[in-house]
């Protein structure tokens, strides 16, 4: 039964990249069960069911009279410049104030190579949607971001954490984690906070890309359970972050890892 009672997010207008499955799907969905509005971002022909998918279970949700649950979701390269602006404007059309409350980074790349077999185009790709896709998208939003905008980048605990294999990937955590500092520098005058979370291990498509070795040895020194993080454990922190209650935290890199690693 639909409610009149307002959400913590009611109001918001959200855009989450790579939602369209794993990580970034449930935090869309947790994002619109707070009452946000939510652009999902995706990247490949092959995902548009899914993501339509997505957006139907969005607009299916049993609240608010008030505010009715909105989502759409749009197509689009991060990998080239051009698509940004094309994103913030179909993502305006969720908000009757042209507003867009909060950017969720959550599309990355993650290639496993050795130094060895790393190519120019090996760093071009990752560097390229890892990092310099949230520095445009959020170059776009800014005409568009009032006060007490949430500014959210996903993370890994790979970014303070060397693993054999992956440093294209982890390098790119890392500076990830350093535009979230001077963003947080940057912005906060009108109460915009930006944070990063550092996932450890979480249940999605992408572990299963991480060395069994590196896996394994993860899961046994993850003092909460001894086990590998769910979806939820990290969109409850994402939820948080966007809402009011984390008004006073910018520029933290948030550790969801069940403390496999601890800072």
């Amino acid at each position: 039964m639909a409610s009149s009672t307002p959400l913590p997010l009611e109001g918001k207008v959200a855009i989450v990249t790579g939602g369209s499955r794993g990580l970034g799907a449930d935090m869309a969905v947790a994002l619109a069960k707070a009452g946000a509005k939510v652009a999902i971002i995706y990247a490949s022909e092959s995902s548009t069911s899914t993501a339509s998918n997505i957006v139907k279970q969005i607009n299916s949700l049993p609240h608010n009279l008030n505010n009715p649950p909105a989502s759409l979701s749009i197509q689009a390269d991060l990998r080239n410049p051009t698509s940004f602006p094309e994103i913030i404007k179909k993502s305006l059309s969720l908000s009757p104030t042209q507003n867009i409350n909060i950017i969720v980074n959550n599309a990355a790349v993650q290639i496993g190579l050795p130094i060895s077999e790393i190519t120019e185009n090996d760093f071009s790709d990752t560097y390229t949607l890892n990092i310099l896709a949230p520095i445009l998208l959020l170059k776009a939003a800014l005409p568009f971001l009032p006060a007490n905008s949430r500014i959210i980048n996903i993370s890994s605990v790979g970014g303070r954490s060397g693993f054999a294999g992956l440093s294209l990937y982890c390098s790119s955590k890392a500076a990830l984690e350093g535009l979230t500092r001077s963003w947080a520098a940057e912005l906060g005058e009108n109460g915009t906070t930006v944070n990063a979370i550092a996932c450890g291990p979480i249940q999605t498509d992408m572990l299963d890309t991480i060395p069994e070795k590196i896996k394994g040895r993860q899961k046994e020194d993850t003092p909460v359970e001894r086990r590998f993080g769910t979806k939820d454990e990290v969109s409850d922190v994402v939820v948080w972050l966007a809402g009011e209650g984390s008004r006073w935290v910018s520029g933290q890199t948030l550790n969801v890892s069940g403390g496999w690693t601890m800072y």
